[in-house]
């Protein structure tokens, strides 16, 4: 990751509107901004959130609040919680992510 184009930065997060993104259910809040190319997002899934889509992009990917399930593509599932993280490469590894509980994520990409 090169990070160029843009000066010291600070972001309020709760000053960013949030796009909503339905799940097959539940949805997802991102709080999204850009710099240099690098998206920078605060999402926050809603209980009983399944994605509706399996996901190939990489990300750094850290666990804030709640619990995050993500099951990849070879069947394997990885819990995280809160201060835990997981770092996938672009095309690497297919993986999808829910919550029974909600979750608030910070992530790169």
């Amino acid at each position: 990751m090169q990070l160029t184009g843009f000066d010291f930065t600070t972001t309020d997060w709760s000053s960013v509107a949030p796009d909503r993104h339905p799940g097959e259910s539940g949805e997802a809040l991102w709080r999204s901004r850009d710099f240099g190319g690098i998206r920078v997002r605060m999402v926050e899934y809603t209980p009983g959130y399944v994605a509706d889509h399996w996901c190939y992009k990489g990300h750094v990917l850290l666990v804030l609040r709640g619990e995050l399930t993500t099951t990849l593509d070879n069947g394997e599932v990885v819990v995280l919680t809160e201060g835990q993280s997981y770092q996938v490469a672009d095309d690497s590894r297919a993986h999808r992510s829910s919550t029974d509980t909600g979750a608030l994520l910070f992530i790169v990409d």
